[in-house]
């Protein structure tokens, strides 16, 4: 038994070993400020840009600041695994080419996930303790998005930024 579990410690670090000449994708790093970010399309306060760049946007942008540990496989591929689907939820860096319907709804999940403490997530905050939201943070983003939310609403019919229940 002791055998098997020493060969078997072996092939498992040969294994990470050679997995690490696998190549790794963190590249989402493009720029903060483009013509189709949330701060370009929407007022955003300085102190909400803050939190969103320091709590969001590592997942949810085209810039990320990848940790150290992000060139260690499997890691890697897990990270960028998440970032993506991240993005493909909300991505702060693409939100000028959502509908005005999609901004309307992102916004109402933002403020959602945000009062419920779902976000940022705790895998996350685990780590990165700089992107814990304290109550005042949590607060100043909700309004924010609330804010933002009503001033869609004097613009557009409520009925055609609410979702169609089928």
């Amino acid at each position: 038994m002791k055998k098997f579990l020493k060969r078997s410690l072996v092939v498992l670090i040969v294994l990470l070993v050679i997995v690490q000449i696998v190549p790794r994708n963190n590249s989402n790093n493009g720029s903060l400020d483009t013509a189709t970010s949330i701060d370009a399309v929407h007022q955003v306060p300085e102190n909400v840009s803050l939190i969103l760049k320091t709590s969001c946007y590592d997942c949810h942008s085209d810039h990320t600041t990848y940790p150290w540990y992000s060139n260690i496989q499997p890691i890697s591929w897990w990270l960028s695994d998440h970032v993506e689907e991240g993005k493909r939820e909300l991505n702060f860096s693409a939100f000028g080419t959502y509908s005005v319907r999609r901004q309307f709804h992102k916004l109402k999940e933002i403020a959602e996930q945000v009062e419920e403490q779902e976000m940022p997530l705790s895998s996350y905050t685990l780590i990165h303790r700089n992107a814990i939201l304290n109550k005042e943070q949590s607060d100043a983003l909700v309004k924010w998005t609330k804010a933002l939310r009503d001033s869609f609403q004097m613009v557009y019919p409520a009925d055609s930024l609410e979702r169609r229940k089928r």
